[in-house]
């Protein structure tokens, strides 16, 4: 998928691929980590990890300032090795998971054509080092 319209962000995680993909996946833990900064939350989480089925992150700012939600529906779910969605407005992207431990996720996708690419690089980046801080200090 990588390409000219892309944009990556990879991350290593010392913690084995068992536990990355359980936090990656499960809302409870999804809750913990995924936030680009402490203003965020989010305000609802539902993932159906099944290829067809959809999720939905509805994220806002604590004080109310912004919000937007983030869903699409999975492509592609090859357990402990990668996930490929499109969301809601057509974008892809593709999470591998490489290695047992220490896991390295590498995440691919088209970013919003009107927005700051490198603000959406850097978003997508600050999730990926949340999942890690809180992956390695469990």
């Amino acid at each position: 998928m990588e390409n000219e319209n892309t944009l990556t962000a990879i991350v290593t995680i010392n913690r084995p691929i068992e536990l990355v993909w359980k936090l990656w996946n499960e809302p409870e833990h999804i809750a913990k980590w995924n936030a680009p900064s402490d203003e965020w939350i989010n305000k609802k989480i539902e993932n159906n990890l099944v290829e067809g089925g959809g999720f939905l992150y509805a994220m806002a700012k604590k004080d109310g300032s912004e919000n937007f939600d983030f869903g699409g529906n999975y492509t592609e779910i090859i357990t402990h090795q990668s996930i490929a969605y499109t969301l809601d407005d057509g974008r892809k992207t593709k999470i591998t998971f490489t290695g047992s431990e220490p896991v390295t996720l590498t995440e691919v996708f088209e970013p919003v054509a009107n927005l700051d690419l490198n603000m959406q690089q850097r978003f997508c980046q600050t999730g990926l080092n949340q999942l890690k801080a809180y992956a390695e200090q469990l």
